[in-house]
Protein backbone atom coordinates (compact mmCIF):
# COMPACT_ATOMS: atom_id res chain seq x y z
CA UNK A 1 0.00 0.00 0.00
CA UNK A 2 1.09 3.57 -0.77
CA UNK A 3 0.58 6.43 1.26
CA UNK A 4 0.36 9.95 -0.19
CA UNK A 5 -0.34 12.85 1.96
CA UNK A 6 -0.53 15.96 -0.62
CA UNK A 7 -2.23 19.50 -0.96
CA UNK A 8 -3.87 18.56 -3.89
CA UNK A 9 -7.41 19.12 -6.57
CA UNK A 10 -9.36 16.44 -7.79
CA UNK A 11 -11.33 15.94 -10.79
CA UNK A 12 -14.04 12.81 -11.59
CA UNK A 13 -14.82 12.87 -15.64
CA UNK A 14 -16.98 9.78 -15.90
CA UNK A 15 -20.66 9.54 -16.02
CA UNK A 16 -20.98 12.39 -13.67
CA UNK A 17 -18.14 15.56 -12.91
CA UNK A 18 -17.26 16.19 -9.79
CA UNK A 19 -14.56 18.96 -8.34
CA UNK A 20 -12.64 18.94 -5.54
CA UNK A 21 -10.51 22.27 -4.61
CA UNK A 22 -6.90 22.12 -3.51
CA UNK A 23 -6.18 20.95 -0.22
CA UNK A 24 -4.08 19.00 2.21
CA UNK A 25 -5.69 15.14 1.59
CA UNK A 26 -4.58 11.75 2.41
CA UNK A 27 -4.35 9.19 -1.11
CA UNK A 28 -4.09 5.68 -1.10
CA UNK A 29 -2.93 3.85 -3.43
CA UNK A 30 -3.75 -0.04 -3.01
CA UNK A 31 -2.28 -3.27 -4.40
CA UNK A 32 -5.49 -4.45 -6.24
CA UNK A 33 -5.33 -0.84 -8.28
CA UNK A 34 -7.43 1.12 -6.59
CA UNK A 35 -6.92 4.49 -5.31
CA UNK A 36 -8.81 6.74 -2.66
CA UNK A 37 -8.87 10.27 -1.43
CA UNK A 38 -9.36 10.74 1.84
CA UNK A 39 -9.97 14.07 4.05
CA UNK A 40 -9.01 13.80 7.85
CA UNK A 41 -12.82 14.83 9.00
CA UNK A 42 -14.65 11.95 6.91
CA UNK A 43 -14.17 8.75 9.19
CA UNK A 44 -13.16 5.69 6.90
CA UNK A 45 -15.39 6.89 3.57
CA UNK A 46 -13.27 8.53 0.83
CA UNK A 47 -14.34 11.71 -0.51
CA UNK A 48 -13.66 10.18 -4.04
CA UNK A 49 -12.21 6.49 -5.77
CA UNK A 50 -11.90 4.56 -8.54
CA UNK A 51 -12.28 1.39 -8.08
CA UNK A 52 -9.87 -2.15 -9.65
CA UNK A 53 -9.67 -2.90 -12.05
CA UNK A 54 -7.75 0.43 -12.77
CA UNK A 55 -4.43 2.06 -14.20
CA UNK A 56 -2.29 4.88 -12.09
CA UNK A 57 -0.10 6.86 -14.75
CA UNK A 58 1.98 9.78 -12.63
CA UNK A 59 2.85 12.72 -15.23
CA UNK A 60 5.73 14.75 -15.27
CA UNK A 61 3.64 17.71 -14.56
CA UNK A 62 2.47 16.15 -11.02
CA UNK A 63 -0.69 15.47 -12.28
CA UNK A 64 -2.16 12.04 -11.85
CA UNK A 65 -4.63 10.05 -13.59
CA UNK A 66 -6.66 7.05 -12.74
CA UNK A 67 -8.31 5.31 -15.70
CA UNK A 68 -10.83 2.67 -15.14
CA UNK A 69 -11.72 0.21 -17.75
CA UNK A 70 -15.04 2.11 -18.53
CA UNK A 71 -12.84 4.94 -19.63
CA UNK A 72 -13.87 7.33 -16.18
CA UNK A 73 -10.97 9.50 -14.96
CA UNK A 74 -9.57 10.23 -11.88
CA UNK A 75 -7.38 13.63 -12.64
CA UNK A 76 -5.21 14.20 -9.36
CA UNK A 77 -3.20 17.34 -9.40
CA UNK A 78 -0.48 17.71 -6.89
CA UNK A 79 1.10 21.61 -5.56
CA UNK A 80 2.75 19.60 -2.75
CA UNK A 81 3.78 15.87 -1.39
CA UNK A 82 4.18 16.66 1.93
CA UNK A 83 4.40 12.52 2.64
CA UNK A 84 4.55 9.68 0.15
CA UNK A 85 5.61 5.83 1.75
CA UNK A 86 5.00 2.68 0.79
CA UNK A 87 4.13 -0.66 3.16
CA UNK A 88 4.13 -4.49 2.06
CA UNK A 89 0.92 -5.81 3.70
CA UNK A 90 0.92 -9.00 2.44
CA UNK A 91 -2.44 -11.56 2.30
CA UNK A 92 -4.91 -10.10 4.75
CA UNK A 93 -6.87 -13.53 6.59
CA UNK A 94 -10.36 -11.41 6.43
CA UNK A 95 -12.67 -10.89 8.79
CA UNK A 96 -13.98 -13.50 10.81
CA UNK A 97 -17.33 -13.59 10.94
CA UNK A 98 -19.49 -13.48 13.82
CA UNK A 99 -21.82 -16.28 14.69
CA UNK A 100 -25.18 -14.92 13.21
CA UNK A 101 -23.25 -14.49 9.76
CA UNK A 102 -21.56 -17.92 9.82
CA UNK A 103 -24.85 -19.98 10.76
CA UNK A 104 -26.46 -17.65 7.81
CA UNK A 105 -23.85 -19.57 5.53
CA UNK A 106 -24.25 -22.48 6.61
CA UNK A 107 -28.52 -22.52 6.54
CA UNK A 108 -28.26 -21.25 2.86
CA UNK A 109 -25.58 -23.68 2.23
CA UNK A 110 -27.62 -26.84 3.30
CA UNK A 111 -30.84 -24.96 1.50
CA UNK A 112 -29.05 -23.03 -1.64
CA UNK A 113 -32.54 -23.76 -3.97
CA UNK A 114 -34.05 -21.00 -1.78
CA UNK A 115 -32.15 -18.71 -4.28
CA UNK A 116 -33.93 -20.08 -7.01
CA UNK A 117 -35.10 -23.32 -8.57
CA UNK A 118 -32.94 -25.35 -9.89
CA UNK A 119 -29.45 -23.84 -8.15
CA UNK A 120 -26.82 -26.06 -6.67
CA UNK A 121 -24.23 -25.47 -4.65
CA UNK A 122 -20.06 -26.00 -6.18
CA UNK A 123 -18.79 -25.19 -1.88
CA UNK A 124 -18.63 -22.48 1.04
CA UNK A 125 -15.44 -20.90 1.68
CA UNK A 126 -14.79 -20.96 -2.09
CA UNK A 127 -10.88 -19.59 -1.90
CA UNK A 128 -9.27 -17.00 -3.93
CA UNK A 129 -6.14 -15.15 -3.27
CA UNK A 130 -8.06 -12.20 -1.66
CA UNK A 131 -10.05 -14.10 1.03
CA UNK A 132 -12.76 -17.03 0.72
CA UNK A 133 -15.79 -16.03 -1.46
CA UNK A 134 -18.60 -17.46 1.22
CA UNK A 135 -20.54 -19.64 -1.39
CA UNK A 136 -20.21 -20.59 -4.87
CA UNK A 137 -23.11 -22.25 -6.84
CA UNK A 138 -24.90 -22.14 -10.32
CA UNK A 139 -28.19 -21.47 -11.28
CA UNK A 140 -30.89 -22.97 -13.11
CA UNK A 141 -28.94 -22.49 -16.72
CA UNK A 142 -25.49 -23.42 -15.21
CA UNK A 143 -24.13 -19.96 -14.80
CA UNK A 144 -21.25 -19.45 -11.71
CA UNK A 145 -22.95 -17.23 -8.73
CA UNK A 146 -20.72 -16.22 -6.04
CA UNK A 147 -22.78 -15.53 -2.67
CA UNK A 148 -21.18 -12.67 0.16
CA UNK A 149 -23.24 -12.99 3.28
CA UNK A 150 -23.66 -10.40 5.86
CA UNK A 151 -25.76 -9.53 8.48
CA UNK A 152 -26.08 -6.09 7.90
CA UNK A 153 -25.06 -5.25 4.01
CA UNK A 154 -23.24 -2.16 3.75
CA UNK A 155 -20.93 -0.24 0.75
CA UNK A 156 -18.11 -2.05 2.03
CA UNK A 157 -19.57 -5.75 1.35
CA UNK A 158 -20.50 -4.96 -1.97
CA UNK A 159 -16.65 -4.13 -2.44
CA UNK A 160 -15.82 -6.80 -1.38
CA UNK A 161 -18.06 -9.03 -3.46
CA UNK A 162 -17.02 -6.77 -6.24
CA UNK A 163 -13.29 -7.67 -5.63
CA UNK A 164 -14.14 -11.22 -5.49
CA UNK A 165 -16.15 -11.26 -8.66
CA UNK A 166 -13.39 -9.78 -10.64
CA UNK A 167 -10.95 -12.47 -9.55
CA UNK A 168 -13.17 -15.14 -10.40
CA UNK A 169 -14.35 -13.93 -13.80
CA UNK A 170 -10.81 -14.06 -14.99
CA UNK A 171 -11.07 -17.81 -14.44
CA UNK A 172 -12.14 -19.63 -17.93
CA UNK A 173 -14.03 -22.44 -16.12
CA UNK A 174 -15.88 -20.02 -14.21
CA UNK A 175 -16.88 -17.27 -15.93
CA UNK A 176 -18.90 -15.53 -16.36
CA UNK A 177 -19.70 -15.35 -12.64
CA UNK A 178 -22.69 -13.40 -11.64
CA UNK A 179 -23.02 -11.86 -7.82
CA UNK A 180 -25.66 -11.96 -4.93
CA UNK A 181 -25.20 -9.60 -1.61
CA UNK A 182 -27.08 -11.25 0.69
CA UNK A 183 -28.12 -9.92 4.30
CA UNK A 184 -30.46 -9.78 7.18
CA UNK A 185 -30.84 -5.89 6.06
CA UNK A 186 -29.48 -3.99 2.82
CA UNK A 187 -28.29 -0.37 3.37
CA UNK A 188 -29.92 1.78 0.93
CA UNK A 189 -26.44 3.20 -0.23
CA UNK A 190 -25.63 -0.46 -0.74
CA UNK A 191 -28.58 -1.32 -2.78
CA UNK A 192 -27.83 1.27 -5.32
CA UNK A 193 -24.06 0.27 -5.30
CA UNK A 194 -24.94 -3.46 -6.07
CA UNK A 195 -27.45 -2.59 -8.56
CA UNK A 196 -25.51 -0.39 -10.64
CA UNK A 197 -22.69 -3.17 -10.64
CA UNK A 198 -25.31 -5.87 -11.94
CA UNK A 199 -25.05 -7.39 -8.40
CA UNK A 200 -28.46 -8.93 -6.93
CA UNK A 201 -29.33 -8.25 -3.52
CA UNK A 202 -31.02 -10.73 -0.95
CA UNK A 203 -32.67 -10.26 2.29
CA UNK A 204 -32.29 -13.03 4.45
CA UNK A 205 -34.66 -14.15 6.65
CA UNK A 206 -33.03 -16.21 9.49
CA UNK A 207 -35.87 -17.51 10.80
CA UNK A 208 -37.00 -18.96 7.86
CA UNK A 209 -34.01 -20.51 6.89
CA UNK A 210 -34.34 -21.79 10.33
CA UNK A 211 -37.53 -23.56 8.82
CA UNK A 212 -39.25 -21.72 11.72
CA UNK A 213 -41.23 -19.27 9.14
CA UNK A 214 -42.00 -19.58 5.45
CA UNK A 215 -38.74 -20.77 3.68
CA UNK A 216 -38.67 -18.05 0.86
CA UNK A 217 -35.79 -15.15 0.26
CA UNK A 218 -36.72 -11.47 -0.91
CA UNK A 219 -35.27 -11.39 -4.09
CA UNK A 220 -34.81 -7.54 -5.56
Amino acid sequence: MRLVIARCSVDYAGRLTAHLPSAPRLILVKADGSVSIHADDRAYKPLNWMSPPCTLKEGDDSVWTVVNKAGEKLIITMQEILHDSSHELGVDPGLIKDGVEAHLQELLADRIETLGDGYTLIRREYPTAIGPVDILCRDSDGATVAVEIKRRGEIDGVEQLTRYLELLNRDPHLAPVKGIFAAQEIKPQARVLATDRGIGCVVLDYNALRGIEDDKLRLF
